[in-house]
């Protein structure tokens, strides 16, 4: 997998690029995880929001409920939920379709021909993962913070001015930062993945759906990995905002 993600960093800079290839998987990509990202964010900034709003009442910081939900959503939630859902719907759809082929011999004939697999179907996959998890994240962070204010200020009778006040106090923009950079890594680790377990599927049709299973469960435990390792390096890199 190391091996394959290394070729594929390669084969990104090698022309010719398949421009039409990479929009068409960008497309595949918005087109069956958008919906479901949005309607994923709503109650998962309802439930932070609900849950902070309720512990911050209870020790008397209801005035921080804004700051620490907005910044669960964006520095956490947005990245995971885009990455778990790009892995899952377009990650699944990428390794069948390649493992398809694989069974069917089709990766082999371009080897055959002189194709290079990697540069003509890996790269635009694995990049248009890569601009759409951005660009989901980014939809993810807006709709569950202004899902959190909702139901912070409507259910929990909370201060619109204190929740945007706070949220304006300890925010800073290289939360945003790291929070891009991990849905770019997210990204391009769900289509190396998906790419390597369809590039090496057992044996048979019932191999393919096996793939499939794999890619996302080992998806998912390379994200929770490597999210715990980038937060603890930007705890320790940058500082927190002061009052």
């Amino acid at each position: 997998m190391a091996t394959l993600s290394w070729e594929v960093l390669r084969a990104i800079f090698k022309r010719p690029f398949q421009t039409r290839e990479w929009i068409q998987q960008c497309w595949f990509f918005a087109s069956v995880t958008i919906l479901p990202t949005a309607l994923v964010a709503i109650p998962f900034g309802a439930v932070i929001a609900l849950q902070l709003g309720s512990l911050t009442a209870q020790i008397g910081a209801q005035s921080f409920t804004g700051a620490a939900s907005a910044l669960a959503i964006v520095q956490q939630a947005s990245p995971l939920i885009t990455a778990l859902l790009v892995a899952g719907a377009g990650g699944s759809a990428v390794c069948a379709d390649i493992g398809a082929r694989k069974i069917r011999e089709e990766i082999d004939a371009m080897q055959v021909l002189g194709v290079n697999p990697i540069q003509r179907l890996i790269v635009p996959r694995v990049l248009a993962a890569m601009v759409v998890s951005v660009l989901l994240n980014g939809l993810v962070s807006v709709v569950g913070v202004l899902g959190g204010y909702f139901f912070n200020v409507v259910l929990q009778g909370g201060t619109p001015g204190a929740y945007l006040a706070s949220f304006n106090a300890l925010a800073q923009v290289p939360d945003l930062w790291v929070s891009e950079i991990k849905a770019l890594l997210y990204g391009f680790v769900a289509g190396v993945v998906a790419a390597f377990r369809g590039l090496n599927p057992p044996p048979g049709p019932k191999g393919v759906g096996d793939a499939v299973n794999q890619a996302v469960v080992i998806t998912f435990l390379l994200l929770f990995l490597i999210n715990v390792v980038l937060t603890a390096i930007y705890l320790r890199i940058v500082p927190p905002k002061a009052m």
